[in-house]
């Protein structure tokens, strides 16, 4: 499968053609997500509550992130990759926000760096593409200010806030971003900014747009904290890895692990061995 790139993207969006990205926080998960066609990947900051077992995404440190990007790299050599930039790495200043997006690109080798916010983050935006980084804006429920927004509520659903939201999308493409990442906003929200911008608008929760992202912990039925109302589950993955884990439990007390199959005999005769073992009585 051959890489795409922002040609392709772009050209994507020009012909309606929906793109296709989900989450992914190792070699494991982006070599399958790899193998089953995905357009892009993002290793998303809420690998906090899917891997890291955090309540939230805030604890997630550019440490983590960039371990984990590196990890989907090596799954995944032939995908288009989207490093999270985590909370703190680019709200103190333009320059952080430079030095950060770049350790994804230099560090890990992704292809883009994604950030929450619209107005109030157009400067770093801007300083980051003026730096040469692609960057993916994402607005609408944005977890790291979950705080502010009453905590993991859809937004855009009134008049005031969906004009707000229509303005952050503007100050995105504004401000040089090459994609939109909307989240837990109203279809009819969602389409208008999907039609008013030029750049390829991408929803999750957010009804139809230029393509669909989804949280991998989420469509697998891996994560059972809890499950959007958004999330379509394609599988039950914790399911299936709790069952075989109580199948081992039961094989191992019961004796029937490990069998002859699942051992190494020796290599020569027994009486050598016999030999070996009278040296240490």
């Amino acid at each position: 499968m051959a890489k795409k790139s922002l040609v392709d993207f772009v050209r994507m969006k020009k012909d309606g053609e929906q793109v296709t990205w989900v989450t992914a926080y190792d070699f494991p998960m982006a070599s399958f997500a790899e193998q089953a066609g995905m357009d892009m990947i993002l290793v998303g900051d809420s690998l906090g509550m899917i891997v890291l077992g955090y309540k939230g995404t805030n604890p997630v440190t550019m440490a983590d992130c960039i371990s984990h990007c590196q990890a989907v790299r090596r799954g995944a050599q032939s995908t288009w990759i989207v490093g999270d930039m985590p909370f703190m790495s680019y709200q103190i200043s333009d320059a952080d926000a430079v030095a950060n997006a770049g350790r994804f690109i230099k560090e890990a080798e992704m292809d883009c760096v994604k950030l929450e916010g619209g107005v109030r983050v157009a400067s770093r935006i801007r300083a980051i593409t003026d730096a040469g980084i692609l960057v993916i804006g994402h607005i609408g429920l944005t977890p790291q200010s979950s705080g502010q927004l009453g905590g993991f509520k859809a937004q855009g659903r009134d008049v005031v806030n969906a004009r707000a939201l229509i303005k952050d999308a503007l100050a995105v493409q504004e401000s040089g971003a090459y994609a939109l990442l909307v989240e837990a906003v109203p279809p009819e929200v969602t389409k208008f900014i999907a039609t008013k911008l030029s750049i390829p608008v991408y929803g999750i929760g957010a009804g139809p747009a230029d393509g669909q992202l989804l949280i991998c912990g989420d469509m697998l039925g891996l994560f059972q904290a809890f499950t959007p109302k958004f999330v379509k589950r394609y599988a039950s993955v914790a399911e299936i890895e709790i069952n075989a884990f109580k199948e081992y439990v039961k094989d191992v007390r019961d004796g029937s692990f490990p069998a002859d199959e699942h051992v190494y005999h020796i290599i020569e005769p027994q009486t050598e061995f016999e030999k070996l073992f009278q040296e240490f009585e």
